[in-house]
């Protein structure tokens, strides 16, 4: 058995999974009669899953229960999650405990990366940590995108910027869809950390300032791609078409370094190159202070 708790937030996931799909794509007979909401119905998902319509019920109503892995390899067929989803359908069982339920340490990033992202200083990068937060940046990452060294601390994160801040609209040339793939990214951050206050004061004002937001949050969509393309508009160097990658580290999973590149010899290569010459000379990469980290931390600005 699996030894993990239950928790109201799983249940929402699987219902908002399972009113995702349609009854004929899952496998289930079609013709069963009106339905009044969209979806499956749970005793559908019961019997894809090869469960009785009780335990799955129980379930979806986010009771104490200790399903088997096989179950849940079982319901997350049936649901047809992919596996950014069943990871995060994980998370929810292991972490949304209130037995297990504890805060994060405090963010800081190590000299080395600090490094790293003075040695990318031709091409935009970032490292970012849980929720989002910008920890730090080099110059032209900050040129691109947003001087996050400039901004209050509380303010100095990607997602509320991308969701909140009209620039970010015009910046990017698709910007539902970026937004979106952000706000499913920081579900999956709030499935790792559901004891994490700055994370759920920032999910609430999101969605009382945006009306896409609190309909993406609904939908319990997660996302987590590590590597793709954004289309840009810059006010300075105009459109833009970039390669970015996410690069994880082992050590610390919370922390992701996110590096935009351009085809060699294309105009997007021209226009960072461009973009690269504005402004103050080229400087070491930008620490950031978070909010939640109350103590000194050697090599951290405090700006």
């Amino acid at each position: 058995m699996v030894g993990m708790g239950q928790s109201a937030e799983f249940g929402k996931f699987l219902k908002a999974m399972r009113s995702r799909l349609n009854p004929e794509d899952a496998g289930a007979l079609p013709g069963s009669g009106t339905r009044r909401v969209p979806g499956l119905r749970r005793e559908e998902v019961a019997l894809l899953a090869g469960v009785s319509t009780d335990y799955y019920v129980r379930l979806e109503q986010g009771r104490n229960i200790r399903p088997s892995r096989a179950v849940l390899d079982s319901v997350s067929r049936a649901l047809r999650l992919d596996s950014g989803e069943h990871a995060h359908m994980m998370d929810l069982l292991e972490n949304c405990s209130a037995a297990t339920r504890t805060a994060g340490p405090p963010q800081g990033v190590r000299p080395a990366l600090r490094l790293l992202l003075e040695a990318a200083g031709d091409v935009p990068a970032m490292v970012l940590g849980r929720r989002t937060d910008v920890l730090a940046g080099n110059r032209l990452a900050f040129l691109l995108f947003e001087d996050f060294s400039g901004l209050p601390a509380p303010e100095r994160n990607l997602t509320r910027w991308l969701i909140l801040d009209p620039r970010a609209r015009e910046l990017f040339r698709d910007w539902k869809t970026v937004a979106e793939e952000a706000t499913g990214a920081l579900r999956v951050d709030v499935g790792r950390h559901p004891n994490d206050a700055q994370a759920n004061q920032l999910v609430g004002e999101l969605a009382v300032h945006s009306e896409h937001f609190r309909q993406w949050w609904a939908g319990h969509k997660v996302a987590a791609r590590s590597s793709g393309v954004v289309r840009l508009h810059h006010a300075a160097v105009g459109d833009l078409e970039l390669n970015f990658e996410h690069l994880t580290f082992p050590d610390d999973p919370d922390q992701v370094l996110r590096v935009y590149s351009a085809k060699p010899g294309s105009p997007s290569a021209d226009a960072l190159a461009l973009l690269g010459s504005l402004g103050a000379e080229p400087g070491a990469a930008t620490d950031l202070v978070q909010p939640d980290i109350a103590e000194d931390r050697p090599g951290i600005l405090d700006r």
